[in-house]
């Protein structure tokens, strides 16, 4: 397989969403840094969690080698001009440690309640590539001008430039082909998700967990990468971990209410992690064999206990 050769080393990223304070969000931070995490990601939702630049540049500011990121950012919420500056300014901030993630919005009920247009995926996929050509232009150090169909730049430039040059890593996430063929195209990290959400976020396609789609998922990312394809980084996010020596019956009850899946494909997901430790280290040398995947992401109730998994492959 082509990936052979110029495969990446592992590394992992934690999701965190709240704090009760300045004092538990940051000891949070020193924590995922303490467990050897590579990445602290934020989302971006109306809901009730933190808000995501913010959270980020504390973090940051609690940490020292940590990256920070978000995880992802919804493109219809912010205008790119404005994305672009924030996100130079915290790059600068934190001395060149921002992964910035950004995606093209799915949950309907936030654009209701802001007053936002909810459009059809193919319009937000989209608005996020123009987004996203205006964003690198600028984090880049060009002049951008732009008469696009969804945004109008005319001779802008940014202060300040970001520490990382051209510009920080750019993670696009997501699971439709437009989303990945954009992500192929445009970004450093492209994320699967393995979850389409449809009827404006409310109803799961978990479709794409089998073997089969992800194996065209690859397909996809791989065309539209050309000839970039061995430079990508190429992430799941993993929505379950259990350590468990009794691994099929883990499957079955996660099959009670996953019913669009067998108990094999929860099994062989890449976007779920369960058995011993040792069994979750060769599930990952396997995945990232087979698809090239070598950057996990899950979410805080998993920090510690995909902690020892962390401990024996991160940066091998």
């Amino acid at each position: 397989m082509e990936t052979i050769g110029t495969m990446k080393p592992f590394r992992f990223g934690i999701n965190m969403r709240d704090g009760k304070s300045r004092a538990e969000w940051q000891d949070k931070a020193r924590k995922v840094e303490g467990l050897g995490y590579a990445v602290l990601l934020v989302p971006d939702h109306l809901t009730a969690i933190l808000s995501t630049m913010p959270a980020v540049m504390s973090a940051a500011d609690a940490t020292t080698s940590l990256r920070v990121g978000t995880n992802v950012l919804n493109n219809d919420l912010r205008h790119p001009v404005l994305l672009a500056r924030e996100a130079a300014t915290i790059d600068l901030l934190t001395d060149g440690r921002l992964e910035l993630g950004l995606g093209a919005g799915y949950m309907r009920i936030e654009y209701d309640q802001a007053g936002l247009r909810f459009d059809r995926g193919g319009i937000r996929v989209e608005r996020l590539a123009e987004s996203v050509s205006i964003i690198k232009g600028l984090l880049g150090g060009a002049e951008v001008n732009l008469v696009g169909q969804y945004y109008r730049v005319t001779g802008h430039k940014i202060y300040p430039l970001p520490v990382q040059r051209p510009h920080p890593p750019i993670i696009i996430g997501g699971n439709g082909p437009r989303l990945l063929a954009l992500a192929a195209n445009e970004a450093d990290t492209v994320n699967l998700t393995g979850i389409t959400f449809t009827r404006g976020g409310t109803v799961p396609d978990m479709s794409g967990w089998k073997v089969a789609g992800i194996d065209e998922r690859m397909r996809v990312v791989r065309e539209a990468a050309g000839q970039r394809f061995g430079r990508l980084e190429l992430s799941a996010q993993i929505q379950r971990v259990i350590v468990t020596d009794r691994r099929r019956e883990a499957a079955e009850e996660l099959q009670k209410n996953w019913t669009q899946l067998s108990v094999e494909e929860i099994l062989e997901a890449p976007y779920v992690l369960i058995g011993t430790v040792d069994e979750m280290v060769e599930a990952l040398h396997a995945r990232r064999d087979r698809w090239g995947l070598s950057y996990f992401v899950t979410f805080e109730p998993y920090l510690e206990t995909l902690a020892p998994i962390v401990a024996r492959l991160a940066g091998k």
